[in-house]
């Protein structure tokens, strides 16, 4: 080859996932890349309608029902009745049986048929008196409360415009997919974050402003850090501690703490006993864990600003 010869490069040919990959999304507008969290994406296309048949009807997997539970829980009455009247029809059988058998009425130990009876009549009266119990003992039923108190919305005017937008967004978001109803957050010792329904003042009936100092030496606010981990408080009135929250509604009835990195928590109350479901938590840890996030890319707030 001589010296003067040139190489000519020999093309690539594009592969079938190199085909098959999606051009670029452009960004929303308005939508900030920021506070985004990416998601990988699969290179291998995925069809939307496998799991649609010839007729555009959906052809997947469908959730099961459970149609003798869901007859049990809308004919409760009924259903705890039924062994009352069991046990009546029982002792009816019994009475008839005897009655058209030619047996004496008096119980004799030696007649096998008598033994049966008194079997018979023994059971008959435990379902009578089952069905009596359950008569009497219901569950309570639970639901959402009014909150008693005065709305608010506080927020420390040093942060900045990002920071404020998102915690408005934290807010809306809890009290349009929870039970939530009240929302104060405390960072960097001081509270950024005043949301919802709080205690009234018996003098102006104005909302009742958090004491950090106070909560901050109270058990449920250093137990919460020091764990690190969400405190689900599901029915509040049976928690002592409850008197550490004075700032909340007198009637609300369930409570989550959830700690902001090392420096801040969530106070998340909620308007109905055991109201926050287990999705609920883990959504309302992911949103805590992003909020600790942004709050850090800001500098300290002074304490008497």
């Amino acid at each position: 080859m001589g010296a003067g010869t040139l190489i000519r490069p020999t093309p690539l040919k594009s592969s079938p996932l190199s085909q098959q990959r999606p051009p670029p999304r452009t960004p929303t507008p308005g939508y900030h890349s920021s506070n985004s969290i990416s998601i990988p994406r699969s290179s291998t296309p995925v069809k939307a309608s496998s799991s649609l048949n010839s007729q555009g009807d959906y052809g997947g997997p469908k959730p099961k029902r459970e149609c003798v539970a869901d007859w049990v829980s809308q004919n409760d009455d009924v259903v705890r009745s039924l062994p009352i009247y069991v046990g009546g029809l029982s002792l009816l059988a019994v009475l008839v049986n005897r009655t058209i058998s030619g047996i004496a009425p008096v119980a004799d130990a030696s007649s096998s048929q008598s033994r049966a009876d008194l079997l018979t009549l023994g059971l008959a009266v435990t379902n009578i008196l089952n069905g009596l119990v359950w008569l009497s003992i219901r569950p309570k039923s639970v639901s959402a409360v009014n909150p008693e108190g005065a709305e608010c919305q506080s927020i420390c005017p040093l942060l900045p415009d990002f920071i404020s937008s998102e915690l408005l967004w934290v807010w809306e978001s809890l009290s349009d997919a929870t039970c939530c109803r009240s929302l104060i957050i405390v960072y960097d010792k001081r509270v950024i974050l005043q949301i919802g329904f709080a205690t009234a003042s018996s003098n102006t009936h104005d909302a009742v402003v958090v004491d950090v100092d106070k909560l901050m030496k109270g058990s449920l606010y250093q137990g919460a850090l020091k764990s690190k981990s969400q405190s689900y408080l599901a029915n509040l009135s049976l928690y002592p501690a409850k008197s550490e929250l004075p700032f909340l509604p007198p009637n609300t009835q369930a409570v989550i703490l959830q700690p902001l990195g090392d420096k801040g928590l969530a106070i998340i109350g909620g308007d109905m006993i055991r109201g926050f479901t287990t999705s609920d938590q883990a959504w309302i840890t992911l949103v805590g864990e992003k909020l600790d996030a942004t709050l850090a890319k800001m500098n300290n707030i002074p304490v008497n600003a």
